[in-house]
């Protein structure tokens, strides 16, 4: 991959769009998908769940958020330790 230098930000937008169909736009949104896949994996249970309320599919998103942001605490170095 070559290394470009930069006089400004705009000119850096030429160098990241793709157009639509372009092979490089495939790879490049599976890079990302893989980052976010390694840098915080999510598990989402398999199905279709049903609520009686969107008020309680809230409750059941929330308390989801709530395990995975423990889970990832765990996995994490703690701040002040050589982990």
């Amino acid at each position: 991959m070559p290394i470009r230098k930069f006089r400004s930000i705009e000119e850096m937008d030429a160098y990241t769009w793709r157009q639509p169909g372009d092979p490089e736009l495939y790879r490049a949104i599976a890079f990302t998908w893989e980052l976010a896949r390694q840098t915080n994996p999510r598990h989402f249970e398999p199905g279709v769940h049903k609520y009686r309320s969107i008020d309680e599919m809230n409750r059941a998103d929330d308390e989801r958020l709530r395990e995975h942001i423990a889970a990832r605490r765990k996995t994490l170095p703690q701040p002040g330790t050589d982990r």
